[in-house]
């Protein structure tokens, strides 16, 4: 146990000195994008037919090493208007997560455009009903976002970012096949302004 507590020590201790740049730059990141490939099981076990403008925003923190975390948020309004599903004007999809991110370092990259992978938890909110009012979908759901995409900075302090991610939740249902199924899931590709502090 005590060799196992060193080793865990020594590993933190070497991913913080590998991120600490000389420290580590401050980054926020204002984006719109779309979605698509939206599944959901929450009204219907239906693919949503149509693409939504989602905007929102990620802060966090990346060194010059491998490793950096942050922050993202991702608002997407009449998420389950579409023409399969009937709901009332307003319905929205909301997702807060916390997400690691693995980059390649300053060292390969310089400040040339720099790729990176993330994966993180958090929740996914929807909020909306059917006409009928007999299906509420106004419920918080436990979700996982996986995805990349790229920083460039154009100057010391300014750059473009561009990602890509799938949103989906860790709770499923079963659809009219018989399979289970996300009780929602999309994919969002976003651009945005990355401001680094």
């Amino acid at each position: 146990m005590t060799r196992l507590l060193r080793a865990a020590i020594l590993v933190c201790a070497g991913l913080a000195g590998s991120s600490a740049r000389a420290g580590a730059d401050i980054l926020v990141t204002p984006f719109v994008g779309k979605t698509f490939g939206a599944e959901t099981a929450l009204l219907t076990a239906e693919r949503l037919d149509t693409q939504k403008w989602i905007v929102g925003g990620a802060a966090g923190w990346l060194g010059a090493g491998i490793f950096g975390a942050e922050l993202d948020f991702g608002y997407v309004p009449r998420f389950f208007e579409s023409g399969q599903l009937l709901v009332r004007p307003g319905s929205n999809a909301i997702t807060f997560t916390g997400n690691v991110i693995a980059s390649l370092p300053l060292s390969v990259t310089r400040d040339s455009l720099r790729p990176y992978f993330t994966a993180g938890v958090g929740v996914l909110h929807t909020g909306g009903d059917d006409l009928a009012n007999t299906t509420d979908i106004d419920r918080n759901l436990l979700a996982v976002s996986v995805g990349g995409g790229a920083i460039g900075f154009v100057n010391a302090r300014a750059g473009v970012r561009f990602d890509i991610r799938r949103i989906r939740s860790t709770s499923t249902a079963v659809d009219t096949t018989g399979e289970s199924e996300p009780r929602l899931s999309f994919w969002r590709a976003t651009i945005g302004v990355a401001l680094r502090y």
